[in-house]
């Protein structure tokens, strides 16, 4: 297959758009709208966020070391691109997109209650990288809507309709394409020659 050469940048794509919910220490909340966002370790479990230090969360973040990754689905749509576009400096996006604050359970920061899962982390390190700071935290917390678990406690994300972001464009995910290891069950898949 033929390729092209293409300028070096950020094509890791797709990315989970989430919200990021955080807090001063006066209490004033903002939501934000967060791609680079990402897993970074299991044992203990901890993520990543990178933002830019002129947004207006930026000093949010420093100031208490906390935030809620909020995840998004298909019905939040709306919602999470206007609180990437809209600046807290500007107006109250929770009341803007009627989204509700839930009290976090070890954070000072609400939670986006529309959410199915909110994921309460405190910073651990930050790092300037350039244009962004990465914020390394620990998960000290994780909530999940009951509506997408089943009699067993298993949950089941997908039902909600995740929300990725790829190149500019929004999508919620779609159709089932396996399970992890399916490629070496004996069970023929759709990807069977």
């Amino acid at each position: 297959m033929a390729k092209k050469d293409f300028k070096p940048g950020n094509m890791l794509y797709p990315l989970p758009a989430v919200l990021l919910s955080v807090a001063d220490k006066e209490g004033n909340s903002n939501l934000m709208t967060v791609a680079w966002v990402g897993t970074i370790c299991s044992d203990p479990p901890m993520v990543s966020v990178s933002v830019k230090p002129e947004r207006f969360s930026h000093h949010m973040i420093e100031e208490t070391g906390e935030f809620v990754i909020n995840l998004t689905t298909e019905k939040l749509c709306f919602a999470t691109d206007y609180c990437g576009v809209k600046s807290g400096k500007d107006i109250n996006k929770w009341k803007a997109m009627k989204l509700t604050k839930v009290p976090g359970t070890e954070v000072s920061v609400p939670m986006v209650g529309e959410s199915p899962v909110n994921i309460e982390c405190r910073v651990k390190e930050k790092k300037e990288l350039g244009s962004h700071d990465m914020f390394i935290a620990e998960v000290v917390a994780v909530h999940v809507e009951e509506n997408f678990m089943d009699d067993r406690g298993g949950f089941h994300l997908n039902d909600a309709r995740p929300l990725v972001y790829s190149h500019g464009r929004y999508f919620a995910t779609g159709e089932d394409l396996g399970f992890f290891g399916f490629s070496v069950q004996r069970e023929k898949s759709r990807y069977d020659n």
